[in-house]
């Protein structure tokens, strides 16, 4: 065969490539995902009714800033390094905002306990957290993959940890809006638990569904 006949067969058979999107705009489109998921469990299961007099007081505002930050910087670091001529240190992007947020909820146990006393540490049950944080949080994953998912051979791991830790922690500001705990022990105990979950679940379950195909390919 000569040399301008292979060419002509091999130009035959390419496809055209679709560039990845700029993590800008993906962020922006996951951020919309989010937003009409979050406002449909709103819908569904109405505000608290203690929300804006908190929100005034400043008590859950810090808290639920910084939940944001994380999943917005998540979400940016993890459409970053889904690009293959983008740093790995991307990555580190949400670990400050992740520090301030759990650092609130900490802020909130020593609040507690000098008003209250050892019994501020008392952490009851809260179930419907971990299923209202893992239910919106996995299924956020799965679209955070499908969009992040030319990462599939490169950076599929951390892509899908940085997506499961943006979801949990935009599901986590959802639950804010929706469900009260007492006790600020509680809260760092239960959103920390659910968004330690979907990390975990999207990092080692991510790369599989990715690589798969199937839901998110």
């Amino acid at each position: 065969m000569h040399s301008e006949d292979l060419i002509h067969r091999l130009a035959a058979d390419l496809r055209p490539v679709r560039p990845a999107p700029h993590p800008a705009r993906a962020t922006a489109v996951w951020l919309g995902i989010v937003a009409a998921v979050i406002g449909v469990a709103v819908l569904v299961f109405g505000l608290r009714d203690d929300l804006a007099e908190r929100l005034a007081g400043g008590f859950d505002l810090p808290q639920i800033i910084a939940a944001l930050a994380t999943g917005v910087l998540a979400a940016f670091a993890a459409f970053q390094i889904a690009l293959p001529e983008r740093s790995r240190n991307w990555a580190l992007l949400p670990l400050p905002a992740a520090a301030a947020w759990f650092a609130t909820m900490g802020w909130g146990c020593l609040q507690d306990m000098a008003r209250l006393g050892p019994e501020a540490l008392q952490i009851g049950m809260s179930v419907p957290c971990l299923v209202f944080i893992a239910g919106l949080g996995v299924p956020l994953t799965v679209a955070m993959l499908w969009l992040a998912r030319h990462a599939t051979w490169l950076r599929a791991s951390p892509v899908a940890a940085l997506g499961g830790l943006s979801a949990a922690a935009l599901a986590s500001v959802g639950l804010s809006f929706i469900h009260y705990l007492d006790a600020a022990a509680m809260v760092l105990a239960w959103h920390g638990l659910s968004v330690l979950v979907v990390t975990v679940l999207a990092g080692v379950l991510g790369p599989r569904l990715m690589r798969s195909g199937h839901p998110v390919g």
